[in-house]
């Protein structure tokens, strides 16, 4: 955990963000696999994470502004539970590090709650996403389950918003631990993959090398030679020569700070001619993007300017035809790039989705689109220093939306469907960088991770 004043701070600020009433924070608990006592691993609520800083099971916190109060509810270890997990630092000596002076047992929440609200307190929580969450707020505050994201709080959605969105240095150290151990799976990945491995036996050897220092991956490993499926997963397929091998992996560090890189290399030892002028295009409109990617400027003008590259190179290989703006501003794009630019990221890899896109990426002024290929970016808001995003372009070739649009001639005065047919099998390309957005422009984050076909090959 970061220093215990970090976690004052925070809640100093929080509270006169919010003004009033009774913050409360969920902390998760285990979930059992396959029966109770088998579970999965473990992972702390975020926003838990980065206001207490604990990360284990079973905690719940408010923050009680009227009263000034900050209380940890959870219970200390029994004997019973000593005998399986050896002794533990006490809770309360876990809370003081943070800089909460008062614990509480579980079970004293619900009446405190109860208090809260017969005082005509408001309680704000943030919106759940995990089934006991809503149960403990059907419990405990009579909210239907139904209705739960529904009546979360703005107030203190928008507060931790305004305050998560910005890394401070120690963060961005944090994040940067995570991308150099994910620098090192990509390495891994382009080192190993040959023909006849399986995609799992790949991912397999990559998710070690997260664990082993220390954390874990930041989401499931998507490790495919199918990289026209967007979030396809590693399976047992068995990789061919002459196929493109594409990597979307992340590590956490054990803070839970992630990274989040992609790169595309042939499955053999070299690209083919037309892979390697495709992937040309879609490095030209990724580094396009970072050179763009400064404070004040709309991350929605950096997802045109990529969408716009990458038809300027489809263009050149005959496939889109008149004006690549023109093409982009009547959507031709997301035949081919139908996914955002990018996201934040931090504690989360798609960084506080759960709090609602329109509240993390997108402003009062400025609303999410929700056309296809428009509604799937995640961020479209000015960057500011402080902001930490990926930076993700594509060229995703999928045969069923390919036949959908040929079968309407959708956009046929820009697209020509007869040179389009040869390229329906060729799968897709991503390349995926993560940056922190400075006072002038952006620095990549991270060890520097090879994407010239010059540099892939060499390593291949």
């Amino acid at each position: 955990m970061f220093s215990q004043d970090t976690y004052i701070k925070r809640r100093q600020i929080l509270k006169q963000k919010v003004g009033s009433g009774l913050i409360l924070f969920l902390g998760n608990e285990e979930s059992g696999m396959n029966y109770r006592d088998n579970v999965y691993t473990f992972r702390q609520d975020s926003s838990f994470l980065y206001y207490f800083g604990l990360d284990a099971a079973s905690l719940h916190a408010v923050i009680d502004i009227e009263n000034d109060q900050e209380i940890i509810f959870g219970d200390e270890l029994t004997i019973d539970d000593i005998v399986w997990t050896g002794p533990k630092e006490p809770l309360t000596e876990k809370a003081a590090k943070v800089g909460i002076q008062k614990v509480r047992p579980s079970k004293t929440l619900s009446e405190y709650l109860k208090s809260a609200q017969n005082s005509k307190q408001t309680v704000h929580f943030l919106p759940p996403y995990r089934a006991e969450h809503y149960l403990k707020l059907q419990e405990w505050l009579e909210v239907n389950p139904a209705q739960a994201s529904q009546l979360a709080s703005v107030t203190l959605i928008k507060a931790v918003v305004s305050m998560r969105s910005y890394k401070s240095e120690e963060e961005i150290t944090e994040i940067e631990k995570a991308v150099n151990t994910s620098v090192d799976m990509h390495l891994e990945f382009m080192r190993i993959t040959q023909p006849g491995l399986t995609e799992k036996q790949v991912a397999g050897k990559l998710q070690s090398l997260a664990i082993g220092q220390g954390g874990d991956i930041s989401y499931p490993i998507i490790l495919t030679v199918n990289g026209e499926i967007l979030h396809t997963h590693t399976r047992d397929l068995v990789m061919r020569d002459g196929q493109l091998s594409l990597c979307d992996a992340g590590a956490e560090t054990a803070m839970h700070y992630c990274g989040d890189l992609t790169r595309t290399i042939p499955t053999g030892k070299k690209f083919t001619t037309i892979q390697k002028e495709m992937y040309e295009i879609v490095l030209n409109a990724e580094e396009s993007a970072i050179r763009a990617c400064k404070p004040g400027v709309l991350f929605k003008d950096v997802h045109t300017l990529a969408s716009t590259k990458l038809l300027e190179g489809l263009k050149e290989v005959g496939i889109i035809k008149g004006d690549p703006a023109e093409a982009v501003a009547n959507d031709v794009h997301t035949l081919f790039f139908q996914c955002g630019l990018g996201h934040m990221m931090g504690l989360d890899v798609h960084d506080m989705e759960n709090l609602g896109e329109q509240y993390v990426g997108y402003t009062e002024d400025l609303k999410k689109g929700t056309a296809f290929g428009w509604k799937s970016l995640r961020m479209g808001r000015a960057l500011e220093p402080g902001f930490v995003v990926t930076v993700e372009p594509g060229l995703y070739f999928i045969p069923t939306l390919i036949d959908r649009w040929k079968s309407e001639n959708k956009l046929s005065q820009f697209i020509d469907y007869n040179k389009l047919e040869s390229f329906r099998d060729f799968t897709g390309i991503r390349i995926e960088d993560d940056i922190v957005i400075t006072e002038t422009g952006n620095r990549i984050l991270g060890k520097e991770l090879v994407k010239s076909v010059e540099g892939i090959e060499g390593l291949r």
